[in-house]
């Protein structure tokens, strides 16, 4: 079964659909060489127009697949950090390539969009959301970082700084009076038992960064840097790990 297919639902009107819908389309590198396969296909059709991108299934995407990633394209001979920073630059350069292809993308988002499958409604040029649809970040909460797949570029021109996190501009959350300080404390606890303390540091470093980076090109160059720093430190491991076991993590670093 084909895990990205291309259809032609409407005269000029083309289809890409992640097709993976028992791992809710998450993101393996075969999808990913798939993903690439469609989209070179689509933009090289003349007769196609405007292509819509949606995941088979109950969900869009659910980034990526803790269980079987798979090995990118071209890796052999590469010693282990070669190889690292060669997966990162494929599996992120994937959304330069929508944004490079000659149609509008439009992200029909049928359910959740996690981690990299949000970054992926992130490169499309216009992004409709299903009642069902549901956003977050999963790197951060994986041991790694925040930063992924041009997220970090991306996000902030979208809806803007305060925003990236909620859904209001100016504050994260309205909470009642007297209760604010004990909010704060809970937030930060529930940050030190459940993220990679070294990969919100890294996070909060490239967020700021990338608000002054001159171009996609070096934002996504600077989260795959620190992504690959983090996924040195074991966290990823371990974050699959308590994947299996249904347990949460516990991060050394």
């Amino acid at each position: 079964m084909a895990l990205v297919t291309v259809e032609r639902a409407r005269p000029h009107v083309s289809v890409i659909t992640l097709n993976k819908p028992e791992r809710l389309n998450s993101m393996s590198f075969g999808l990913v060489e798939a993903l690439y396969g469609a989209l070179a296909e689509v933009g090289g059709d003349n007769d196609c127009w405007v292509a819509v991108l949606t995941g088979a299934g109950r969900g869009f995407c659910s980034g990526l697949d803790l269980e079987d990633m798979g090995v990118a394209p071209g890796m052999e001979g590469l010693t282990r950090h070669r190889g690292g920073i060669r997966a990162m630059a494929y599996m992120s350069d994937v959304v330069p390539a929508m944004r490079e292809i000659p149609q509008p993308l439009i992200a029909a988002i049928n359910g959740p969009a996690y981690g990299g499958g949000m970054c992926l409604t992130l490169g499309c040029d216009i992004r409709l959301a299903a009642e069902a649809a549901v956003f977050c970040n999963a790197g951060i909460v994986n041991g790694l970082t925040g930063t992924e797949l041009g997220v970090s570029y991306l996000l902030p021109r979208a809806v803007g700084t305060a925003q990236a996190a909620e859904r209001i501009g100016l504050v994260s959350r309205v909470v009642p009076d007297g209760t604010v300080v004990d909010f704060a404390l809970d937030m930060a606890a529930r940050m030190c038992e459940e993220l990679s303390p070294y990969g919100v540091q890294l996070t909060k470093q490239v967020l700021w960064a990338n608000l002054k980076a001159a171009s996609l090109r070096a934002a996504i160059d600077l989260e795959n840097r620190n992504q690959l720093l983090a996924g040195h430190t074991g966290n990823l491991e371990e974050a699959r790990a308590a994947f299996r076991d249904k347990r949460r993590p516990k991060y050394e670093e």
